[in-house]
């Protein structure tokens, strides 16, 4: 059983910035593909960033984010991120942190085997 928990949520203006952190309980960190999806009112879940395990170079975003956010991880912390620029009213949602197994990029949250409780971002216009 992997534990996650993410931070760095908050309520910001359009055009600020903020990093989200999503820090794993397992000694494999390094073998989870790892990913942020969200979740806005009356919305389904919605796919934004993914990274894939150590050693697979893999990183994919939504369209919607692409020059925006980034995200990475760091194997020794146990901690994925996710840099959040230029934020959007938009990009009003719970995000959760997810983990998979798997040595490619997963971007269905059904692929995802463990999921933290979220973090609110709420961006003002």
């Amino acid at each position: 059983q992997v534990q996650l928990e993410e931070s760095g949520g908050g309520l910001v203006q359009a055009g600020a910035s903020l990093r989200l952190s999503c820090v794993a309980s397992t000694r494999t960190f390094s073998d989870y593909t790892m990913g942020w999806f969200r979740q806005a009112p009356g919305e389904e879940r919605e796919f934004v960033a993914a990274i894939g395990r150590s050693g697979y170079f893999l990183i994919d975003y939504t369209e919607s984010v692409k020059g925006r956010f980034t995200i990475s991880r760091d194997n020794v912390k146990n901690t994925v991120y996710l840099q959040m620029n230029n934020l959007k009213p938009e990009d009003t949602a719970v995000y959760y942190c997810a983990a998979g197994y798997a040595v490619g990029i997963l971007v269905r949250p059904n692929d995802y085997l463990y999921w933290g409780q979220g973090t609110q971002v709420t961006v003002s216009s």
